[in-house]
């Protein structure tokens, strides 16, 4: 493949061996460069034999020597973009299959390529590499990865998947462990069909992948009620939560024993399900499943009180009623942490959003739309409303219901505050505009 040169960083080995911008990159060592995990791999290397055309039509070869792992300097705008793999599987927990109309159109891509995992920590199910890809994730020692599990008895795989290619996956993580490659795990837990004995025995095997096979999360199905034709499952119920957590606590206790590492971690949102505390920081190991929503409240409590501690004393915030709408999974926790930890001086409600957009079993912040907020809040007395970043997407400025903040802010009374999803910036947030207590 060819990959037309867009800049060359000032300074770089690039430029200093005569690559330009407008010269087009065809093979590095002899190899094919596929796309930009190929380049940054190759790259990497100290020493490379480029094959180059320059933008005149003359083929170059260029011999280069450099430290090893410093940048080449080349940049290739879209030409080394790729279109995500999507898909194959028709997981009987898919949360896109039970996706309502009228949502973002880029919520509806079923994404599921290695190498969106590798460069952005991505789940992946591995069922759509053919053993030619397969070769090159082992070749380019592509770690770490985020494989989605599930299960590792082969029948009960395929059957969550409805795929028989999912039967595929223990020999390929047999293989990564066998070239080094460390994976994180994801188990999406459906009641009656992956948990129970079915987790035993998957945490047991994973457990053999150890080190390569670097942690596991145990995720309860997410349900909309948008279901029709799908395969009938059901949330978990608090005390099926508690048995989960039993599982977890046992395995946990072993792993500890053999190798120093709790190894599985429940969700956030299993704990909220039981009903439990939070465990303390360390409990998460660096939080390596942060992202899974593993330990994210934890986090997020850890920097809210960090920064009720920072707090210069004889401060407090002006008064002002102030509504902050949030999940109905969080809310009690919130409740309790801005009454413990939160700056004096403001009246904060805690507003539990009901979603009937997804379905009342929906019960996390980030899954809640602008109209469900508006419905719920706007006939609240308050002075403002103070709404996580977290219900909009990255750009800042659409609900998941495609409503914009403008709009939104419109169809409310009072005025609305962003906050960013982090405990130190509610906290900043609570705090607005502050006076001094007169001494």
């Amino acid at each position: 493949m060819e990959h037309l040169i867009t800049h060359v960083e000032p300074g770089s080995p690039a430029l200093r061996h005569g690559l330009r911008q407008g010269d087009t990159l065809l093979a590095i060592n002899g190899e094919e460069i596929i796309d930009q995990i190929d380049y940054e791999a190759l790259s990497a290397r100290r020493h490379l034999i480029l094959h180059v055309r320059k933008a005149d039509g003359r083929d170059w070869q260029l011999e280069l020597v450099k430290p090893a792992g410093i940048p080449l300097g080349l940049d290739f705008g879209e030409s080394m973009a790729c279109t995500p793999r999507v898909c194959k599987n028709k997981c009987m927990f898919c949360f896109i299959d039970q996706m309502p109309p009228a949502c973002r159109k880029t919520l509806y891509v079923k994404d599921d390529d290695w190498r969106m995992s590798l460069m952005m920590g991505n789940f992946i199910t591995l069922t759509n590499v053919d053993d030619q890809e397969f070769d090159r994730i082992l070749r380019r020692r592509a770690s770490p990865l985020f494989i989605s599990v599930h299960a590792t008895d082969p029948a009960v795989r395929v059957k969550m998947m409805k795929n028989p290619d999912a039967a595929k996956l223990l020999p390929r993580l047999r293989q990564f462990k066998e070239h080094g490659i460390k994976f994180h795990c994801q188990i999406v837990l459906c009641p009656g069909i992956n948990d129970g004995a079915v987790l035993e025995d998957t945490l047991q095997t994973l457990f053999t992948l150890h080190p390569a096979a670097q942690s596991a999360a145990l995720v309860p199905v997410g349900l909309t009620k948008f279901r029709e034709h799908l395969y009938p499952l059901r949330p978990y119920t608090k005390e099926e939560a508690e048995e989960v957590l039993a599982i977890c606590k046992k395995w946990q206790d072993r792993f500890m024993d053999l190798c120093g590492s709790k190894f599985v971690f429940p969700s956030d949102e299993m704990l909220c399900i039981a009903g439990r505390d939070l465990p303390e920081e360390d409990y998460y190991e660096g939080f390596p499943q942060i992202e899974n929503g593993v330990g994210l409240m934890r986090q997020f409590l850890t920097a809210f009180i960090a920064a009720h501690d920072a707090a210069p004393a004889g401060v407090q915030a002006q008064h002002r009623r102030i509504l902050i709408p949030c999940g109905r999974s969080i809310a009690p926790y919130m409740r309790r942490w801005i009454a413990q930890y939160g700056p004096p001086g403001v009246d904060v409600t805690v507003q539990a959003i009901t979603n009937h957009f997804f379905g009342d079993t929906v019960t996390v912040t980030g899954l809640l739309t602008g109209r469900d907020i508006v419905a719920q809040t706007k006939d609240t007395d308050v002075d403002e409303m103070l709404l996580c970043s977290v219900t909009l997407r990255a750009e800042g400025d659409l609900f998941l219901d495609d409503l914009s903040l403008d709009e939104f802010r419109r169809m409310l009374p009072f005025p609305v505050r962003m906050s960013a999803n982090s405990g130190a910036a509610l906290y900043q947030s609570l705090l607005g505009d502050i006076e001094k207590e007169s001494t």
